[in-house]
């Protein structure tokens, strides 16, 4: 069967019941580097700072969040030596949506509830588009009977990852130095604002239409959201969009499973293996280990 959510004890847990409130700093740290974004660009453009926003948002994305803390931090697909796994997690960080901890919690509750014979719609992202972007961006669930999360004992007590929870948002300071020193006002206002806000909007945009309706093999059972494969989205996306698969299979490293599905970012961990720096890579569980999925038809 598929590997449990250690994470979380949700006895006596309601997935369905609670509120949607207004998560103050979350609200004003997404919003705040969104309105940046919007008032200064038009001031603090240059080739080189949109050039620079490319490279730097595609592969922290690709490097820290996909790779680091996705499927290593998150899914254990696969381990690191310890400098390389501090590292990932680190430019994880810069990415800018939360601290180690606090990444894992909003995935493994969401992981949770979805898994759910059925679950509140800001878990199941069944609001239109614009509303759930909202949500997400600035609004935590406030559970009326909430489960229990237990982070593993050597990420909860790592002083490093301690020290990286507390102060997440503040290094995007030192980057900020550095891109200042090289390119001014634009480097800062395209390395920071700009590719923190596309990185989080990005992020729940593709998370939201990967949540709803759309193309895949196969089937969790008794669970309430199936997720759908995005077509033609694997290098945008760093092979994030075959999310049915993910679905099916959270244990594999490798997420573009079929032929013709693109995933940069097992190309990325198959790279780091050919140093010896990661071991213990997962792929999808055999044939007889499925009890849980029904296959679908394939497309």
């Amino acid at each position: 069967m598929m590997e449990p959510v250690l994470r979380i004890n949700g006895k006596n847990a309601n997935p369905n019941e609670g509120n949607v409130i207004v998560d103050w700093p979350k609200a004003i740290w997404n919003l705040g580097m969104v309105l940046a974004s919007i008032v200064l660009i038009p001031f603090y453009t240059t080739l080189g700072s949109v050039l620079l926003f490319l490279i730097l948002t595609y592969f922290t994305l690709l490097i820290g969040h996909s790779a680091g803390m996705h499927r290593m931090m998150i899914h254990r697909s696969f381990k690191a030596i310890k400098p390389v796994e501090r590292l990932l997690i680190y430019i994880g960080v810069l990415v800018g949506m939360s601290g180690p901890f606090g990444v894992i919690k909003i995935h493994d509750l969401r992981d949770w509830a979805q898994r759910q014979n059925k679950c509140h719609d800001f878990f199941s992202h069944r609001q239109a588009y614009w509303k759930d972007l909202w949500w997400q961006l600035t609004s935590r669930f406030e559970f009326t009977h909430p489960p229990q999360i237990q982070i593993e004992a050597h990420l909860q007590n790592d002083r490093f990852y301690q020290f990286l929870e507390k102060t997440w948002r503040l290094h995007q300071i030192p980057l900020a130095l550095f891109l200042y020193y090289f390119g001014g006002m634009p480097f800062i206002v395209w390395g920071i604002f700009a590719r923190v806000s596309v990185s989080v909007v990005g992020h729940w945009t593709i998370t939201y239409f990967c949540h709803n309706p759309g193309q895949g093999r196969w089937k969790v059972k008794d669970a309430y959201v199936q997720a759908s494969n995005l077509p033609g989205l694997g290098i945008l996306t760093y092979g994030e969009c075959w999310h049915n698969n993910h679905h099916a299979f959270p244990e594999s490293a490798r997420i573009g499973i079929e032929k013709g599905q693109s995933d940069p970012t097992w190309r990325f961990i198959q790279l780091l293996k050919s140093f010896g720096w990661v071991i213990s890579i997962r792929l999808p569980r055999p044939a007889d280990s499925r009890e849980d999925l029904q296959e679908m038809t394939k497309q």
